[in-house]
């Protein structure tokens, strides 16, 4: 049975109390910067009258975003381990609330800016320092000045952003909360709990009956849902097309990617090398298949231990193998994660009743850069907490660095730190460990993750651009329309050896929240491409390649994000990136079938 959240000893839940102590110190707050914002709209309609005014305005806002941004991290970190519990989720909506208040209150800002004379704000650049850290935030918001409605509009959209949180919230509370599960059944008649805390574990064991068992049993309770979901997924693409019309956008893509100033073209590099390269996968299933003796490979096969064994490891040793791999990046890289993790309490370690499954890091300038996850033991938990530990060393540093405006780095960037984190591990230890059990295990969990970020987020990335493309052309979404779709494209990427549930397999569409965030998918595939390129110079020895990639760390969005890599060394403008991820997935599939 999955553990209650107080049998969990504290140094292994995450440190919440260190951002507000108690949850009456969170809501005085709350009041507080709801009472602060009179002060931030009275620069409304100003902002013009001289530099100093300007400076004044933006120092403003900026301290009430940092208040903000912990308010939300507290009232984050409450309802992601406790999604059932009424107070912690009145928190998180009343914290999401006050993040429309804010947006309404500080709209004024960017139309008032760009209303001023180029050469005029260029003059105050010269002669008030205090704007110098803006410069790059200036040149974003002029860049973005077609898409910059008036004051009146941008205020209205920022009163809409609470309301447009809905569908992901309903989303949420039904996945994490309300759907149940049947048991997985194994081979010796044995149950073991479905819960999103314990599905990936389930799809690892060697047990192929009680992986089956497992895997029909999450995606039956998802189909069970299928209708509710279908149109909270269609509701929030609605949303993205209405919001990219009003932007004055050509399309829900060109609107997404606008806001990273990335150019579609690396979409379609990306989906394009993929569909290309899929022979790849294709071999790698066969192969999988015949390392495993069955007939034809399952969709619930794929994450199936190789070796005859599944090594279990404590959270403890997973901690010092990921900071022995970390050695490279330098002695306080390496001795911050390590507090982070034995001491500063920046992990909430072990599934519990009501926690939300998977993994992610959260935080804001002001608190620890916190990481969830449901460590099972596993070589794909000592994986996801390498990656974890990546997205928070990047915000970690960034937030040292960067002055509150460019500390809020893109989702572009977010997972080439994460997934080189993760290059760094498998390297060392297929280098330094000679047990055999542990070599196939860290195969497993190198595969795991290709197969997560190089093989589903680039198909539902396709699955993405096809749903928005139809919705902005009238079409309706139905659960039947994303099933149908979503069966097609893995079928297709799976290939002629593996044994195609259409049902079952459709529903994957709705496993993933990420589709709530719009054309977020993608950018797995090309950080995972753009951080094996970075790693490889780190691993290689190359001259500058730490200092640029802890550069890179630490630019946070002072800089536009294709810039920001560049600054680490990989461009992904152009399609060798990816290829060359594709190389390393083709090495990997090497080494297994050399150990057949």
């Amino acid at each position: 049975m999955t553990a209650a959240r107080d049998a969990i000893p504290a140094d292994r839940r995450w440190g919440a109390e260190s951002v507000f102590s108690t949850t009456a110190d969170w809501e005085a707050e709350l009041e507080a910067v709801r009472a602060s914002l009179p002060a931030v709209t009275a620069f409304r309609g100003r902002v013009g009258e001289s530099a100093a005014l300007l400076v004044e305005a933006l120092h403003a806002i900026d301290a009430v975003a940092r208040r903000v941004g912990q308010i939300v991290t507290y009232a984050d970190l409450g309802y992601s381990v406790e999604t059932s519990d009424a107070r912690a989720v009145a928190r998180y909506a009343r914290a999401r609330s006050l993040v429309a208040e804010v947006d309404a209150a500080t709209a004024f800002i960017d139309p008032e800016v760009l209303a001023l004379d180029r050469g005029l704000l260029a003059s105050w650049a010269v002669t008030e320092p205090a704007l110098v850290p803006y410069e790059h935030h200036l040149d974003d918001l002029f860049r973005r000045e077609a898409h910059t409605r008036s004051v009146e509009v941008e205020e209205v959209l920022g009163l809409a952003s609470d309301a447009f949180s809905g569908p992901y919230s309903i989303y949420s509370a039904l996945v994490d909360s309300d759907l149940c599960f049947t048991p997985a059944i194994g081979e010796d008649g044995d149950f073991l709990e479905v819960t999103q805390g314990t599905i990936d574990a389930i799809l690892s064991q060697p047990d192929r009956s009680l992986r089956r068992s497992g895997w029909e049993s999450y995606a039956d309770g998802y189909l069970g849902v299928r209708h509710v979901l279908a149109a909270t997924l269609a509701t929030t693409v609605k949303q993205t097309v209405f919001s990219s019309r009003v932007r004055r956008h050509t399309s829900p893509l060109s609107a997404a990617l606008s806001v990273s100033n990335i150019p579609i073209e690396v979409l379609d590099n990306l989906i394009a090398i993929f569909e290309a390269n899929l022979p790849t996968w294709h071999r790698y299933w066969r192969l999988r298949r015949d390392a495993l003796g069955v007939e034809r490979l399952a969709p619930y096969d794929v994450a199936a231990p190789l070796g005859l064994t599944s090594p279990v490891f404590s959270y403890e040793q997973c901690v010092e193998w990921v900071c022995d791999s970390l050695a490279p990046l330098g002695t306080s890289y390496v001795e911050t994660v390590r507090r982070g993790c034995l001491e500063e309490r920046w992990v909430d370690v072990y599934p519990t009743v009501g926690k939300m499954g998977n993994a992610f890091s959260a935080g804001a300038p002001g608190t620890a850069p916190f990481i969830m996850m449901n460590f099972d033991g596993t070589a794909v938990s000592l994986g996801t907490l390498a990656h974890e530990l990546g997205h928070s060393m990047h915000s970690y540093l960034t937030w040292q660095s960067q002055p509150q405006v460019s500390t809020y780095y893109s989702t572009f960037v977010a997972e080439v730190a994460s997934n080189f984190h993760q290059a760094l591990l498998r390297a060392h230890m297929l280098e330094t460990v000679a047990d055999p059990v542990i070599e196939v295990a860290v195969l497993d969990e190198a595969m795991a993750n290709f197969h997560r970020y190089f093989f589903v987020m680039p198909t539902l990335a396709r699955l993405e651009r096809e749903i928005h493309d139809r919705v902005a052309s009238g079409e309706g979404l139905t659960a039947e329309l994303l099933g149908e779709r979503t069966a097609d494209l893995f079928a297709e990427g799976f290939g002629p050896d593996v044994e195609i549930d259409r049902e079952r397999l459709g529903i994957t569409w709705a496993q993933f929240g990420h589709l709530y965030e719009p054309f977020y998918v993608f950018q797995y595939a090309t950080g995972i491409s753009a951080a094996h390129a970075l790693a490889g110079g780190v691993l290689a020895g190359e001259k500058g390649a730490v200092e640029s990639y802890l550069a890179f760390l630490s630019t946070g969005d002072s800089l536009y994000s294709l810039d920001a890599l560049r600054l680490a060394g990989v461009d992904l403008t152009s399609p060798a990136p990816v290829e060359d991820a594709f190389a390393v997935l083709s090495s990997l599939v090497d080494r297994i079938e050399q150990l057949s």
